[in-house]
């Protein structure tokens, strides 16, 4: 069984830095993208960052493209979001997903995906 368990978020001050971190396990992720999302007050859950996890690709949403940044820990089966440059509209309940995924160049709708962490709130302060 898959399990995906986040930590990190926090408040932060605008132009602040946080790491938010996705351990994995319950299977080999050959062939997965591993992929964080958001969802701000009132608006509809969003992609933001996406790792495949066979190649390393790398795909993210223009909002935080320059800003944010997804990487992994093959020993640690973890993935990690580094967020620079934060701005309240980052302000958002943030998820780590996972899937095989088909959607082109990369799954980036909710509905792509099976697995889900918990959730970590990420507050942006003026």
């Amino acid at each position: 069984q898959v399990q995906l368990v986040q930590s990190g978020g926090g408040l932060v001050q605008a132009g602040g830095s946080l790491r938010l971190s996705c351990a994995a396990s319950g299977r080999s992720f050959g062939g997965y993208y591993m992929t964080w999302f958001r969802r701000a007050p009132e608006k509809e859950r969003e992609f933001v960052a996406a790792f495949k996890w066979t190649d390393g690709r790398t795909y993210y949403a223009d909002s935080v493209q320059g800003r944010f940044t997804i990487s992994r820990d093959i020993a640690k089966n973890t993935v990690y979001l580094q967020m620079n440059s934060l701005k309240l509209e980052d302000t958002a309940i943030y998820y780590c997903a996972a899937d095989t995924g088909m959607g082109a160049p990369v799954p980036s709708s909710a509905s792509d995906y099976a697995y889900w962490g918990q959730g970590t709130q990420v507050t942006v302060s003026s």
